[in-house]
Formats: C-alpha cells, structure tokens, sequence
C-alpha cells in the first residue's frame, strides 16, 4: 500500500523572505499555494506578484486559491481574537462552492507535486489553514506537516 501523500502548512508571520523560501526547498515543496482571500501583505516579499516571483526562482510553483481564504469579517475577529467567531466565519467559507471547488483543486495538485499551504499566521493553531489541511486529511488521506520557518525577521 502507497504511502499516504503528505500536505504541509507554513506561516510567514515570523519568518523572512528567504527563510521561508528556504524551509520550502528543504521540505521539498514544489508548489505554494496561498489560501490568503487577500494576498497582499505589508510585509516586503509576501504579496502575491512578488512572492510568486521569488518562488519561481527557486523553482516552486505559486497558486492562489482564494475560496479557501478567511474573508474579511474573519481576519477582523482573528485580529480581537474572538476566535468563537473566526472560526464560526472559517467553517462558514469552508462550507461553499467556491471553498469545495478550491479545496477539490488542491487535493489533485498536492497528489501530484509535493504542496504546502501558506498563510500568514506562524503557529497553525491559530491559522485557518489547519482547517483546510484538515479537510485535506479527513476526506482525501493526507498526512499534515508543519513547516516552521526558523530565521525570525
């Protein structure tokens, strides 16, 4: 019997650029698919034009798949961690088309190239992206790892 296929999760929060360019290499990640509804960040190197950029320098695929991401209402609630909330609106998007079709899409992708899931948040507890690699787990038998950048901006 086949190995269970492995998606893995990473959080920029902490980390920079390169160290999160560089743990991916080393997990042998060769897709990036970012479950930001928004992926644009203050933080220089993670918005999308420049992050996907980045990546495909070191030969890492990036793909946006926004109905997997927390619409705005959820960042707010994430942000006064009223976490009831956030993740009452997480399981509300987890529950739509757009989220089914997304999720659905990532399934295949991760079958066929090592994934990881980014998103903000450096600890996944905290990040809906622990919902979506559970979905992953739960309904199509990946096994979860986290990538826990080390080099801290």
């Amino acid at each position: 019997m086949a190995a269970a296929p492995t998606i893995w999760t990473i959080g920029y929060e902490r980390a920079s650029s390169d160290a999160l360019l560089s743990s991916l290499k080393q997990a042998g990640v060769k897709v990036l698919m970012d479950v930001r509804d928004l992926p644009l960040s203050r933080r220089a190197g993670f918005s999308k034009s420049t992050l996907r950029a980045s990546l495909e320098a070191t030969g890492i695929e990036y793909l946006h798949l926004k109905g997997l991401g927390t619409p705005k209402e959820g960042r707010i609630a994430a942000k006064r961690r009223d976490y009831d909330l956030f993740w009452q609106i997480v399981d509300e998007r987890m529950a739509t088309p757009e989220a089914e079709f997304d999720l659905l899409r990532a399934a295949e992708v991760a079958r066929e190239r090592p994934s990881a899931l980014l998103c903000f948040e450096a600890d996944p507890a905290v990040c809906h992206r622990q919902r979506v690699a559970d979905a992953l787990a739960d309904r199509f038998g990946f096994r979860i790892e986290h990538i826990h950048p080390t080099a801290v901006v």
